[in-house]
C-alpha cells in the first residue's frame, strides 16, 4: 500500500506531466495560429490583385491600383504581426516532447511573404 507522501509526488508527477502536455499544445497550436494568419494576409493581399484585376480599366487607373495597393498592405501588416505573435509567445513557453519552429523559420517564412507582396505592388504599378 502507498503511502500518503507517495500518492501526493505521484499526484505531483501527474500534474507536472499535465502541464508539459498543455505547454506542448500551446506551441503547436501558436504553429497553427500563425499559418492561419499567414492565410490571412495571403488573402488579403490576393483581394489586392483581384481588386487591380477587375478596377484596372477604370479611370483614372491609380484610384484603382491605390485600392489594390491598401489590400497588399494591409497584408504585409499581418505578415509582421503574425511573425512577431508568434515569436513572442514562443518566447514565453518551454517545449517538452514537441519541436518547436524555430524563430528564424518565422522570420523566413514572413519576409518571403513580405518581400512577394511587396514586389507585387511594385509591378502593380508598373504595367
Amino acid at each position: 500500500m502507498p503511502t500518503s507522501n507517495e500518492l501526493a509526488e505521484n499526484r505531483t508527477d501527474l500534474a507536472q506531466d499535465r502541464t508539459d502536455w498543455a505547454e506542448d499544445r500551446t506551441i503547436l497550436a501558436n504553429e497553427r495560429t500563425f499559418a492561419g494568419w499567414m492565410r490571412t494576409g495571403l488573402a488579403s493581399a490576393g483581394v489586392g490583385l483581384g481588386f487591380q484585376a477587375i478596377f484596372g480599366k477604370f479611370e483614372p487607373t491609380w484610384l484603382a491600383k491605390i485600392g489594390a495597393t491598401i489590400f497588399i498592405l494591409i497584408g504585409v501588416v499581418i505578415f509582421y504581426i503574425a511573425y512577431r505573435k508568434a515569436c513572442d509567445l514562443q518566447e514565453r513557453m518551454d517545449s517538452h516532447a514537441a519541436e518547436p519552429m524555430s524563430h528564424s523559420n518565422f522570420r523566413l517564412i514572413s519576409m518571403l511573404f513580405i518581400a512577394g507582396s511587396l514586389m507585387l505592388n511594385l509591378i502593380l504599378w508598373l504595367l
